[in-house]
């Protein structure tokens, strides 16, 4: 059996959105299956199967690791393992999946990410949320997540200078970009003026933030079928030519957090092994849970220096038709962030760029893309550098 490096030859990703007809079996079941189907796999192929879910109280279902095996009885006794790191749970599966086929422990695998949280108020998300800050200081457990980025956003404009001119344009531009991608939860066109002027349908939820500064409450799943086994898919293969994962203290208090060195590192580790610079970058999807995020995130990447984040924008380097476009698919800002999904839907994005199968959002001819999923502030952050192979 000829064998080769992972690499990724399906792909499946439900809509994103409020899904109140689903469950999170249903979800994991469509995503499962179109995935196993663009691979050209059954059940029996499938050596184990890792599952990213945050939950945190989102749901009633706590153990649901073996809930895609409801897809058929050839599942049954398949190895399967939930992964959680808060946002990045979806990365952790993708990347306790890339171990196992490293180990030799499994030739093909199939990772999903699901979440349902829109079946809960707003307030419960919002402790839901919480609870991927720090508990042990009463001070930062009061926190809601919109308060701690409101942190960042704050510290940026002490040092830098304001960013809610470049946050508005971030949100801006990735509601456009949602507008060619029928995965997303919110395809609405929102200008710069609209998303920087508070107003009654853009009101401060955390100040400085404003709503449109805030990701989405979103329901939905994705899959991957990763295999090392050159015989199973088809031509259509994506391979992780670098990965990086770090986790930094958890205690915003125990850091700079708007230097955002844990992104910074996995983001730097990952162009190292595959050997490249950003320069070489073609797409990036990336963690925009909220605006300040994405643009820390410019930085991180190495993409303006620190406090120049915004002229990413003003040179219009990461918009659809800019030289490194980021959030194509209109990132978790428009695309929604149903929180395990979230980094098996970048790596899903990234796979169908990468094969020219990405429809109306489908870039010319990209060669390398850039993912980077974070959990909590900044905390558990993973970084791959994809290619078609």
């Amino acid at each position: 059996m000829a064998t080769s490096k992972p690499a990724i030859v399906g792909s499946g990703h439900t809509k994103f959105g409020k899904l109140d007809a689903r469950s999170i079996e249903d979800l994991m079941k469509e995503a499962a299956a179109e995935a196993m189907t663009e691979a050209g796999i059954e059940p029996k192929d499938v050596d184990a199967i890792f599952v990213g879910h945050f939950n945190s109280g989102l749901s009633p279902d706590g153990f649901i690791s073996s809930l895609v095996h409801q897809m058929s009885p050839d599942f049954r006794f398949t190895p399967s393992t939930r992964y959680e790191n808060a946002c990045a749970s979806g990365s952790a599966a993708i990347f306790g999946a890339l171990t196992a086929l490293h180990a030799g422990e499994a030739r093909t695998v199939l990772v999903v990410g699901v979440e349902k949280m829109t079946n809960r108020s707003t307030p419960d998300v919002t402790r839901a949320l919480a609870g991927a800050g720090y508990q042990n200081d009463p001070a930062e457990a009061a926190l809601s997540f919109p308060q701690v980025f409101a942190i960042a956003a704050e510290g940026y404009g002490e040092r830098y200078g304001s960013p809610l001119e470049s946050m508005a344009r971030i949100a801006s531009k990735n509601h456009i970009n949602a507008l060619g991608n029928p995965l997303a939860q919110m395809q609405r066109n929102m200008s710069f003026e609209a998303c920087n002027t508070v107003s009654d349908k853009n009101p401060q939820i955390a100040p400085p933030l404003r709503l449109s500064d805030c990701s989405l409450i979103s329901d939905g799943a994705a899959a991957l079928v990763i295999t090392t086994d050159a015989s199973v898919g088809g031509d259509k293969r994506v391979g992780f030519r670098g990965t990086g994962h770090v986790n930094d203290f958890l205690p915003i208090a125990g850091r700079d957090f708007i230097a955002f060195e844990g992104p910074e590192k996995a983001i730097g580790n990952a162009m190292n092994n595959a050997g490249v610079g950003i320069g070489d970058i073609s797409f990036a999807e990336v963690h925009d849970c909220f605006t300040i995020a994405e643009l820390l995130i410019y930085e991180a990447m190495g993409l303006k220096p620190k406090g120049k984040g915004g002229e990413a924008l003003e040179d219009g380097t990461v918009y659809a038709d800019g030289k490194l476009p980021v959030n194509r698919s209109g990132g978790l800002k428009a695309k929604g962030h149903p929180i395990g999904a979230t980094g098996v839907s970048m790596h899903a994005i990234g796979y169908r760029q990468l094969t020219g199968q990405a429809g109306d959002i489908q870039l010319a001819n990209p060669k390398l893309g850039l993912i980077f999923n974070m959990g909590g502030s900044g905390v558990a952050n993973y970084a791959s550098v994809i290619e078609a192979v």
